[in-house]
C-alpha cells in the first residue's frame, strides 16, 4: 500500500474515534456527575532510512536523517474529574460533593462502585438508595415516622421522627471515597465507576476533612461537559477528518497518474 494512503487511513480511524468521543460527552452534557472523557493520540512508528548523525561521507555527518512516520493512532481516552456547577435542588435526599471524592454504592452482585451522581431516593425497605435501587455502603435506612433529614457536610445523617420531640437522632454516615488516580476507574454505566488496578485502591475519608470534598444537601453536581467547547472540538475534528480523506483521494490521484505513465 502507498505511505500516505495507510497514513491518511489512519487519521481517518484517530479522527473518527475522537468523534465518538465527542458524541457521548455531548449526548451527557446533562447528566448528574458526568465527568468529561478526551482521546489521546500518539504517532506510530518511523521509518529511519537516514539515521540522525550517520556519516555522510569524509568527516560529515547528517545533521536531521530521513525519518517518515506511519501515522496516528488513538492510545487512550482520559476521563477529566474537574467538578462540575452545583445546582439547588430543595429536595433533602439530593447531595453533591464539594470537592473530591465518590459515594460508595452496593451492587446486586455484592461488589462495590463509585459514583459522583448524587440523586437518592427512599427505596420500600427505607433505604437511601440510587435512581437504580443500588444502596449507599454503609447502608442508612430512614425510620418509617421521619419528619426531616439532616445530611451535615461531613456526611453525618439525622433524623427527626414524629413524637420525639423533634430531638435529632444520627442514624448514619454518608462516606466520602476517594482514589490516588480517578482517570484510572472503570466506567460501567449507569454513572458508576470500578476500582481497577490503575486507580489505585479507595481511600475512605470524612467529608471536608483531610482534601476530601464536604457533602452538601439539597445540591446536585452537573455535568462538567461545556457545550461550546465540545462544538468548537467537533469542528475542528470534522476538519482534520476531511483534510485527511483530501491525502487519501490525492495519493489515489498519484497513483493513477503514474499508473497511465507508466
Amino acid at each position: 500500500m502507498h505511505p500516505a494512503l495507510w497514513t491518511g487511513k489512519t487519521g481517518l480511524n484517530a479522527m473518527d474515534t475522537k468523534m465518538s468521543t465527542i458524541s457521548n460527552n455531548l449526548a451527557n452534557v446533562n447528566t448528574v456527575g458526568y465527568k468529561r472523557n478526551r482521546a489521546i493520540f500518539e504517532d506510530l512508528l518511523y521509518q529511519a532510512q537516514k539515521m540522525p548523525g550517520a556519516q555522510n561521507g569524509g568527516d560529515t555527518q547528517l545533521p536531521t536523517g530521513l525519518q517518515l512516520g506511519t501515522g496516528v493512532r488513538v492510545t487512550a481516552t482520559q476521563r477529566q474529574f474537574t467538578e462540575g456547577s452545583l445546582e439547588t435542588t430543595n429536595q433533602p435526599l439530593d447531595i453533591a460533593i464539594n470537592g473530591r471524592g465518590f459515594f460508595r454504592l452496593l451492587m446486586p452482585d455484592g461488589e462495590i462502585s463509585y459514583t459522583r451522581n448524587g440523586q437518592f431516593h427512599l427505596d420500600a425497605d427505607g433505604r437511601i438508595v440510587n435512581s437504580n435501587g443500588f444502596p449507599l455502603e454503609p447502608e442508612i435506612v430512614v425510620p418509617e415516622n421521619t419528619n426531616s433529614v439532616t445530611i451535615g457536610r461531613d456526611g453525618t445523617v439525622t433524623v427527626t421522627e414524629a413524637g420525639a420531640n423533634n430531638d435529632p437522632q444520627e442514624i448514619g454516615q454518608v462516606e466520602v471515597v476517594d482514589f490516588i488516580n480517578p482517570a484510572g476507574l472503570l466506567a460501567m454505566g449507569n454513572n458508576v465507576f470500578a476500582e481497577t488496578a490503575g486507580s489505585g485502591a479507595p481511600l475512605d475519608g470524612i467529608g471536608g476533612e483531610n482534601g476530601f470534598g464536604a457533602v452538601q444537601q439539597s445540591m446536585l453536581e452537573l455535568s462538567n461537559v461545556s457545550a461550546v467547547e465540545e462544538l468548537v472540538d467537533m469542528i475542528t475534528t470534522q476538519r482534520a477528518y476531511e483534510m485527511n480523506t483530501k491525502v487519501v483521494s490525492a495519493a489515489d490521484d498519484m497513483l493513477r497518474n503514474l499508473t497511465q505513465t507508466l
